[in-house]
C-alpha cells in the first residue's frame, strides 16, 4: 500500500450501510458522524455509544526484556504493571518533548517466563512510535511488532454500557477495574476486553481479530437497542474527551511540550531504576516547573455563544496570554467550551478579565478548572 492510500477499517462496509458521514483521519477513513453529533454524545452521558476505535496503533511487545526495554523507552515505570493491568504513559525524545501518548496493557499471566506488553498509540504517530520502541530495542532481548492490521477495536462508553457487554459475555465485568483488561468471549467472539475509554464514562474497548469486527458490531447493536445505544463518530468522541478534561495529540500535547509543561508530569517515574530516554531533560523540566510553573492547562467556558477554536489567542488587560488548544459547543453544558494554554498568573479559576480573540473580537470566559464534566460513579 502506498503512503498516501486511504486505510478502511474491517467495518468500513458497516459505517457505510449507516449513511456515515467519513472523514480521513491520520490515513484512514472514519466515521465523522451517522447523524447529529450533539444526539450520540448524549447518547454516551446518558446512554451509550459505540465506536469504531480500529485506526489506533496496536505494537506488541515480547521476550524476557520486554519490561527493561519499555521502562527505558518510555516515562512510565512499565515493570510495575501487574498482568492484566494497563497504564497511561508517555514516549518522550531525549529532550523531553512528547511524542506520543499511549497505553500499555500487561497481557498473559505472572507465572509466564517472560512477558508480553501491548502498547496502543495514536493513529497520527502509531508509525512515529513504533520506530521509535524498535530503534530503543537494541541490547535488549525483546520482540517489537507491528500489530496495527491483527486488530479491531470496537468501544462501548457511556453508563448502559456494562449491562450491554454482560449480555454478551460470561467474562467478570464486575471485577474488572478501571484501566484493567482481560481474555473473554464477547458474542462468541475471542477478545481482549479493557476497561479503558475516551469520553469520562463508564466503558470497555475491545481487542479483536478484523474478520470478527463486522459480526461483533452487530451483536452489540442489537444487545444496545433496548437501552438506546447508538453509533458514534470522531465527532462526538472529540466533544466528549474535551468535556472530561483529557489532552488529544497534537492539541495540548506535541513534541514541543514535555509531560511537565503540558500538567501531567505524574506520568513520569524517576524513582524506577536504570536509564530512560529522556531522563537528564525531564529532571531539568520538573524542576523549573517548581521554581517557576510553566504555562498551566485550564478550562475555559463561554458567556456568549462564539466557539472558540485551537490557535485562538487567550487575552487579558489587552495582552495575549494564552492560547486555545481544544473548542467546541458543549453539549453537556450547552455553553462553548476550551482548553488552553494561559501563563500562571491568569490560571486560577475565576480570574476576572480573561477573553479569546475570535476574529478580532475578544469574548469573555470563565476560566475553570479541568474537567469541565465528570460522572457520578
Amino acid at each position: 500500500m502506498s503512503s498516501t492510500e486511504i486505510r478502511r477499517t474491517a467495518l468500513d462496509a458497516t459505517h457505510r450501510a449507516l449513511g456515515a458521514t467519513m472523514t480521513d483521519f491520520a490515513g484512514w477513513d472514519m466515521p465523522l458522524r451517522y447523524g447529529s453529533e450533539r444526539d450520540e454524545h448524549l447518547a454516551v452521558r446518558t446512554r451509550a455509544g459505540l465506536f469504531d476505535l480500529s485506526h489506533m496503533g496496536e505494537i506488541t511487545v515480547t521476550g524476557p526484556a520486554a519490561a527493561d526495554l519499555l521502562d527505558f523507552a518510555l516515562v512510565g515505570n512499565i515493570g510495575s504493571v501487574k498482568p492484566g493491568r494497563a497504564r497511561y504513559t508517555m514516549i518522550c525524545r531525549e529532550d523531553g518533548g512528547i511524542l506520543d501518548d499511549l497505553i500499555v496493557y500487561r497481557l498473559g499471566d505472572a507465572e509466564a517466563a517472560s512477558s508480553a506488553y501491548m502498547v496502543v498509540a495514536n493513529a497520527s504517530n502509531a508509525q512515529v512510535v513504533l520506530d521509535a520502541l524498535t530503534e530503543r530495542a537494541a541490547g535488549f532481548d525483546a520482540e517489537v511488532r507491528d500489530d496495527r492490521d491483527a486488530y479491531a477495536l470496537l468501544a462501548v462508553q457511556g453508563p448502559e454500557s456494562p449491562a450491554i457487554l454482560a449480555s454478551l459475555t460470561d467474562a467478570d465485568l464486575d471485577g474488572l477495574k478501571y484501566y484493567a483488561g482481560l481474555p473473554g468471549t464477547v458474542a462468541g467472539v475471542p477478545a481482549l476486553i479493557a476497561r479503558t475509554g475516551y469520553t469520562g464514562e463508564d466503558g470497555f474497548e475491545l481487542f479483536v481479530k478484523p474478520e470478527h469486527a463486522a459480526g461483533l458490531w452487530q451483536a452489540l447493536t442489537e444487545a444496545g437497542a433496548g437501552a438506546g445505544l447508538v453509533p458514534c463518530g470522531l465527532s462526538c468522541r472529540d466533544t466528549l474527551r474535551l468535556e472530561a478534561g483529557m489532552p488529544l495529540y497534537g492539541h495540548e500535547l506535541t513534541t514541543a511540550l514535555t509531560p511537565f509543561d503540558a500538567g501531567l508530569g505524574r506520568v513520569v517515574k524517576f524513582e524506577k531504576e536504570g536509564d530512560f530516554v529522556g531522563r537528564a531533560a525531564l529532571t531539568e523540566a520538573a524542576s523549573l516547573a517548581e521554581r517557576k510553573p510553566p504555562r498551566v492547562l485550564v478550562g475555559l467556558v463561554a458567556e456568549g455563544r462564539r466557539v472558540p477554536r485551537a490557535g485562538y489567542q487567550v487575552v487579558a488587560g489587552g495582552e495575549v496570554v494564552g492560547e486555545v488548544t481544544s473548542g467546541a459547543p458543549s453539549p453537556t453544558l450547552g455553553k462553548p467550551i476550551a482548553m488552553a494554554y494561559v501563563d500562571p498568573a491568569h490560571a486560577a479559576p475565576g480570574t476576572p478579565g480573561v477573553g479569546v480573540d475570535i476574529r478580532g473580537s475578544h469574548e469573555p470566559y470563565e476560566v475553570v478548572a479541568l474537567p469541565f464534566y465528570k460522572r457520578q460513579k
